[in-house]
């Protein structure tokens, strides 16, 4: 197998079945940012990511991290912080902020460098990307952002800046998505975080099969509204593990 070099007079992608083994997803080279090629890429379970200043890569790794909004895990010690979370959440009420805020990772260096931002910024003033903020008083604490398909959401980063901030951000999100129909969060690739808050692998063709039946699902509009994410939606779960 070898890397595809994109054209810049088409947005066609391979066939994610054609990505690399090592490293493990890595499917193609080149291209542009721009939301035509991106919304081509999300339909095909495609993402870009890459360092800033070098070419754009695109993945689509086998196998894939997902988490099924029912499957959140929420840890007892979660569940004792649930019963008077001192957070307010909303829904695309700041966009900019929050994938700004998942830039900043001075330790580890980023991918969401300028480019990446700008793109994604324009993708939620069409309506295809969301953010979840979460706030402490009037401090953005918190959040994440990612890409609709349906009832399938492309979770791409998450932040936090004190505790808990990201736990109830995605909490918080499972709930809201969930109530409108929604089935499926997009984790990309698994991680020590999000396997303890309830993500697990499925093969990439399952994954490709999950997709391309719940784009097809189109959720009420109100879902993507910018809105105040009411506490009884983010409520104690009866049951937990």
């Amino acid at each position: 197998m070898r890397i595809v070099k994109l054209s810049s007079q088409s947005v066609a992608f391979p066939s994610p079945e054609a990505a690399l083994h090592d490293p493990n997803g890595l499917l193609a080279i080149g291209g542009d940012l721009t939301p035509t090629r991106l919304l081509a890429a999300y339909e095909r379970g495609i993402f870009p990511w890459y360092s800033p200043g070098e070419a754009i890569l695109w993945w689509s790794p086998d196998p894939r991290a997902v988490l099924f909004p029912v499957e959140y895990h929420v840890s007892r010690s979660f569940k004792r912080f649930l019963r008077n979370p001192p957070f307010r959440i909303t829904l695309n009420h700041d966009f900019a902020a929050v994938i700004a805020a998942c830039s900043y990772r001075p330790d580890e260096g980023t991918w969401i460098g300028e480019e990446v931002q700008q793109a994604y910024l324009q993708l939620h003033h069409l309506g295809h990307a969301h953010s979840i903020e979460v706030w402490q008083g009037e401090e953005l604490v918190g959040g994440l952002y990612g890409v609709a398909q349906g009832a399938l959401f492309c979770g791409e980063s998450m932040f936090s800046r004190t505790t808990n901030a990201s736990k109830y951000a995605l909490w918080a999100f499972c709930r809201h998505f969930a109530g409108y129909g929604g089935e499926l969060v997009d984790c990309q690739v698994l991680n020590a975080h999000t396997a303890r808050l309830g993500a697990r692998e499925i093969p990439r063709r399952q994954f490709l099969q999950q997709l391309s039946n719940l784009q097809r699902r189109t959720l009420a509009p109100e879902c993507w509204l910018p809105q105040v994410i009411p506490p009884q939606l983010v409520e104690l779960p009866s049951q937990t593990d």
